[in-house]
């Protein structure tokens, strides 16, 4: 296989029933090396993020399977000029196109689908396998950090999330300025100290506002998991060995989860099903993939062994 580069892959617009801030659309990207008669990967960004990764597509390929990515709504190529970036009121808003994309994905190929979700992409197919329509179509689910649960100490969700829901029911689009740490950005980026090429304006060094919004919305769908998931096929879980919380740029950086607690995915991700495997793979950053290459193969590795042992199962 020859080595692609984001230009080759194809994108779908597919448009979706207008919202409260009015037309809404989102692009399923597709690989040009994908052939009908294998299994399907449909990836899912995290927020601030849209899909760039074109080495994770290669190795899929590599190993047999079909690629696709989806920019959700607000995101990335779906990002309207009408639309405030990343913003959400419910977890559930990007149902439609994920449910499209199954529908999509399957009508094309008949290998079966395995479900990719990165971050609040993680949390966002976790809800969907609960609830969504076309759940029923994804045979394995593979989670890259998974945010599920707010990196913050036990008083501060006590206090601060259910606050950001009182607040944002007057103020829909009350922000936080700095939500998120900075130094992520500086980290993948081959303008800073990473090694990552992105389009900024999809995807800012230092991330997108956080609104109140977003922010109950995604505790909402967070407690909903905590309290009832029943995701009934096998789960891979991917995440660092470390978290860190550094607020000048140090080189633990490069190979912690700057971002959320490692701990908090190892505890809640168990609870997702019946079936789940963890993952540890040392000096791995908030997305494992995007980590340094010894890293990053490292992931692979252990994905492709689980792939291949779900198989076989």
């Amino acid at each position: 296989m020859n080595s692609m580069n984001i230009g080759d892959f194809s994108e779908q617009t597919l448009e979706l029933k207008e919202d409260y801030e009015g037309e809404v659309i989102a692009t399923l990207v597709r690989s040009p090396e994908n052939d009908t008669a294998r299994p399907s990967v449909l990836y899912i960004h995290g927020l601030s993020d849209y899909f760039f990764q074109v080495h994770v597509a290669e190795a899929f390929h590599a190993q047999g399977y079909n690629f696709y990515a989806l920019d959700l709504r607000k995101h990335g190529r779906s990002l309207l000029p009408h639309q405030t970036p990343n913003y959400c009121r419910s977890v559930e808003e990007y149902f439609p196109e994920i449910d499209r994309a199954l529908q999509i994905i399957d009508s094309e190929n008949k290998g079966g689908i395995i479900l990719f979700g990165h971050s609040t992409g993680g949390l966002t197919s976790s809800l969907y396998l609960n609830e969504g329509s076309n759940r029923k179509l994804v045979t394995k689910l593979i989670l890259n950090s998974p945010f599920l649960q707010f990196n913050l100490s036990f008083f501060q969700r006590a206090f601060l999330l259910p606050a950001a829901g009182i607040i944002s029911w007057f103020l829909p689009y009350a922000s936080l300025e700095k939500p998120f740490p900075h130094l992520y950005g500086a980290s993948i980026s081959s303008k800073k100290y990473g090694e990552w090429d992105y389009n900024t304006d999809w995807k800012p060094l230092n991330g997108f506002p956080a609104y109140l919004k977003w922010v109950s919305a995604m505790n909402k769908a967070q407690k909903k998991l905590h309290h009832s998931s029943d995701i009934n096929i096998p789960i891979l879980i991917l995440h660092s060995d470390k978290s860190s919380r550094n607020q000048t740029w140090n080189e633990s950086i490069l190979k912690t989860d700057m971002v959320l607690d490692v701990e908090h995915m190892k505890a809640l991700g168990k609870k997702l099903g019946p079936d789940v495997s963890l993952a540890e793979i040392p000096n791995a950053i908030h997305d494992v993939f995007l980590s340094k290459k010894e890293v990053r193969e490292l992931a692979f590795d252990h994905m492709f062994e689980w792939l291949e042992k779900t198989f076989d199962d």
